[in-house]
């Protein structure tokens, strides 16, 4: 039963500081690997640590998802969406990116109007409208001048809120588990399949930071990035394992407001070891993200709804 509130709350700002440990992990590592052998590294960690827990929780494993055809478009998603987001710490301080990326539940919203036949009210869209000029906002764009790699994080919550919606979907018949492994195992023979295809740098003739962290040659230096790249594979999952209890024991109403100590953890952290300092207009548009995006959130609650609510947006 959902009533432990306080604790899930706790939860919640655990799984967002062990999520920031990983985002300041990935951009430390950035200039000296490449993106697809750390999303392979993490992920095999990743599915080693969460079918470890399963077995000595003695949960059932099921590997076979019911909806084919939706998890192969969820994996792919969700497989491109995050590699946006990493890409998108090559070019921007930690704190934007992860700004950028929380459009998600605006974007959560307009897709579940026209997909899932959500009723969507006026003060919803308008918190829409309000996330959407705080995106403005920080991106601040002069297009004579403007890097469209700071673009990445948003397609990130493009990606992520299609899968969301599918999982919408494919939750009637497949456990959080089922979906979980999928992923994994998507993921996993996707970066095996980009190692054989470009793994050895030979496309690697861009001077551009996105570029060469996405087709820099593979394994040319695992003795300083071999354990970075096992600790993000173990935040990844101790940060799943910390959300979805945190969701499964609290009201996700009363919760998902606090994924947004992400930013603090954030600016914390890119202050600390980047040096980042959001400027002003920056602070201005997370404030206006945060706004819309916990409006949304209170509205669904009134409205008995959980289009942006149900799942955790990490």
């Amino acid at each position: 039963m959902k009533n432990n509130n306080p604790k899930g709350i706790i939860l919640i700002l655990l799984g967002m500081l062990v999520f920031s440990v990983q985002d300041s992990i990935m951009k430390y590592i950035y200039s000296f690997v490449s993106l697809y052998e750390v999303y392979l590294i993490r992920t095999l960690v990743s599915f080693i640590i969460i079918l470890l827990f399963l077995k000595i929780t003695k949960k059932p494993i099921v590997f076979r998802t019911q909806y084919p055809i939706l998890t192969f478009c969820r994996v792919v998603l969700f497989f491109f969406g995050f590699s946006s987001f990493y890409i998108s710490l090559t070019v921007l301080p930690l704190v934007t990116a992860t700004a950028l990326f929380f459009v998600t539940p605006f974007l959560i919203t307009i897709f579940a109007k026209f997909f899932l036949k959500e009723q969507i009210g006026p003060r919803r869209w308008l918190a829409v409208i309000i996330g959407f000029i705080g995106v403005y906002v920080i991106l601040n764009p002069n297009f004579d001048n403007f890097d469209y790699m700071s673009l990445t994080p948003i397609l990130c919550a493009l990606c992520y809120s299609l899968s969301m919606i599918i999982i919408k979907i494919t939750s009637e018949k497949d456990s959080v588990y089922t979906q979980t492994f999928t992923f994994y195992i998507g993921a996993i023979i996707i970066s095996v399949i980009f190692y054989f295809t470009f793994g050895d740098g030979q496309y690697n003739t861009i001077d551009h930071p996105a570029s060469q962290f996405i087709f820099r040659a593979w394994f040319t230096n695992l003795e300083n990035s071999i354990l970075l790249m096992i600790i993000t594979g173990c935040t990844a999952s101790v940060a799943f394992l910390l959300l979805f209890s945190a969701y499964r024991i609290a009201s996700p109403a009363v919760v998902s407001p606090f994924e947004y100590s992400i930013l603090i953890w954030s600016s914390l952290s890119g202050w600390f070891f980047f040096n980042e300092i959001p400027d002003l207009k920056t602070i201005i548009g997370i404030i206006l993200i945060v706004c819309g995006g916990i409006y949304i959130f209170i509205r669904e609650k009134a409205q008995d709804q959980s289009i942006a609510t149900e799942k955790p947006l990490r």
